[in-house]
């Protein structure tokens, strides 16, 4: 553990993009790449807010690249897409700068930053982007009707509801592109690997599990996960108090077993 992070300026065909990337104490000599995008419900968070998965994924071994992206209210659908795949382009063009010419490259993200996660790896196949090894989805943010067992269980009581807000603003006049709603994508084959992590206490939870059961009938390699117990998920994955939670050495195990799985990481 012990992950450092640094502000960097990353120049990009849109101009210069400041992040944030994190870096571990013990670094590989071609550790993997990994674009992290935060939560958020498409309305607010930041890459602050996204300080802790950032770490986890830093002390699995990662090179991580964290920015802010566009809010919906302003800029629905595709801005924060395009915004975040020139990053990714500009990501894999210059891993030689960030990590290493040989690193592999991922795209991580929790809640909203986990639909925005899926449809770029959707995206980057179908453009082919060279080089995505993998994506990593948290309680990713892929079906619109709000309306799953686990959503309606965990919301149960709940006059209003900043998800089914966040859609309604990131959707616009109802756009219903894959890339939009990954979970409504009827064509999945091809992407990259997936890692898919929810839990008990997740109203995603049940939207995650599907996408990763669609995923797998359609010959995609799939690591899942449902973590037991309470975890606050997703609201807990923006932490700031400094204090790792009871999930978070079983969430970078994750990080770094799927890492290993997918060839980034020597075993």
């Amino acid at each position: 553990m012990g992950a450092v992070w640094a502000e960097e300026i990353l120049e990009s065909d849109a101009g210069p993009i400041r992040v944030r990337v994190y870096r571990g104490k013990v670094a590989a000599k071609a550790p993997p790449l990994v674009l992290h995008l935060h939560g958020g419900a498409f309305l607010g968070g930041s890459a602050k807010c996204g300080h802790l998965v950032s770490t986890l994924l830093a002390d699995a071994g990662a090179v991580v690249v964290a920015p802010d992206y566009c809010k919906a209210v302003k800029d629905p659908f595709p801005a924060a897409l395009k915004f975040t795949y020139g990053l990714l382009g500009t990501m894999c063009k210059g891993r030689g700068q960030l990590a290493s010419k040989k690193s592999a490259l991922f795209v991580a993200g929790e809640e909203a930053g986990g639909n925005l996660a899926a449809g770029l790896a959707l995206k980057a196949r179908d453009v082919a982007l060279g080089g995505l090894q993998g994506q990593i989805l948290l309680s990713p943010m892929l079906d619109p009707s709000v309306a799953t067992g686990s959503f309606r269980k965990t919301q149960a009581g709940e006059m209003n509801c900043k998800w089914a807000d966040g859609w309604k603003h990131y959707l616009g006049f109802g756009a219903c592109h894959p890339y939009a709603t990954p979970g409504y994508s009827l064509r999945l084959a091809g992407v990259a690997p997936a890692l898919v992590v929810t839990a008990e206490d997740d109203p995603m939870r049940d939207e995650s599990m599907n996408y990763a059961r669609r995923l797998r009938e359609a010959g995609v390699s799939v690591h899942e996960h449902v973590l037991a117990g309470k975890t606050g998920w997703p609201n807990a994955y923006c932490d700031d108090t400094g204090v790792r939670p009871e999930w978070g050495e079983t969430v970078r195990g994750f990080f770094t077993e799927f890492f290993r799985e997918t060839g980034a990481l020597a075993h």
